[in-house]
């Protein structure tokens, strides 16, 4: 029997990257899966890509009118939910010199207040044995210049795991993390500074990982697979580390 046989999984910013890798092994291991996007253009051109029973939904991670409107659709098709893969996020490179309310609020609502009220949307319609997924970061432990506003929201996802483990707990919920390290994905396309400054930034990190490479997003999509099945059903309020040792070593 397939690992996720019709189990119902929401995946947030799954049009590329971590997340659209994770739906496909989802859909592979037989669940029904919703995937989010902010780009409608980006879901369509999802369909030639996907096989499954899958649902493709415009919603802005920072929204809470949207999320409720993306549990609101996921119930009317497909049911209860039986695992939330909170994905979506913004990263951001900005010393402190450079650093604005207005971008530390952009990223804050993105990756920690869109996430928590994303699960809080979702809260009537878990089932008992769910499991809750937040993509963190290594970065909320280990240190680098100009990531304040985006290592903290990854250090605030973090304790969210933490106290929503702790909730959720005696409803036989569980409540996990991955924080991937270096990954090979278009997260890094995605950011305010010269593309020549991220380029020397990312050339240098396979230096400083143990396995000397960068990781795959197929490597967090197993790590996603284990923590959504039944593989995992004494573990929560974890941070799995999916780096090749790169904060850890």
């Amino acid at each position: 029997m397939k690992k996720l046989e019709n189990k119902v999984a929401i995946i947030t910013g799954a049009t590329s990257g971590m997340g659209l890798q994770t739906a496909k092994r989802f859909l592979e291991e037989g669940a029904k899966v919703v995937l989010t996007g902010r780009s409608q253009e980006k879901l369509d051109a999802l369909k030639s890509e996907l096989s499954g029973e899958y649902l493709l939904v415009k919603a802005e991670a920072s929204s809470i009118s949207e999320s409720e409107a993306l549990i609101t659709q996921t119930v009317e098709t497909f049911g209860k939910i039986d695992v939330l893969f909170l994905n979506a996020g913004i990263f951001r490179v900005e010393t402190i010199d450079g650093l604005t309310p207005d971008i530390f609020d952009e990223v804050h609502n993105i990756n920690v207040r869109g996430p928590l009220f994303t699960v809080k949307a979702a809260n009537a319609h878990l089932n008992e044995g769910a499991s809750i997924i937040f993509n963190t970061s290594v970065v909320n432990i280990k240190g680098f210049a100009g990531m304040a506003a985006y290592a903290s929201s990854k250090a605030a996802l973090r304790s969210l795991t933490r106290t929503l483990a702790a909730e959720f707990g005696p409803k036989g919920i569980r409540v996990n993390a991955i924080a991937p390290g270096p990954i090979d994905t278009p997260i890094y396309g995605k950011h305010n500074v010269p593309q020549e400054n991220i380029d020397a930034m990312a050339a240098n990190f396979p230096s400083l990982v143990s396995l000397g490479r960068f990781g795959h997003s197929d490597e967090v999509a197993t790590t996603a697979l284990f923590l959504a099945s039944s593989d995992s059903s004494y573990i929560t309020g974890a941070e799995i580390p999916v780096d090749g040792g790169f904060a850890q070593v």
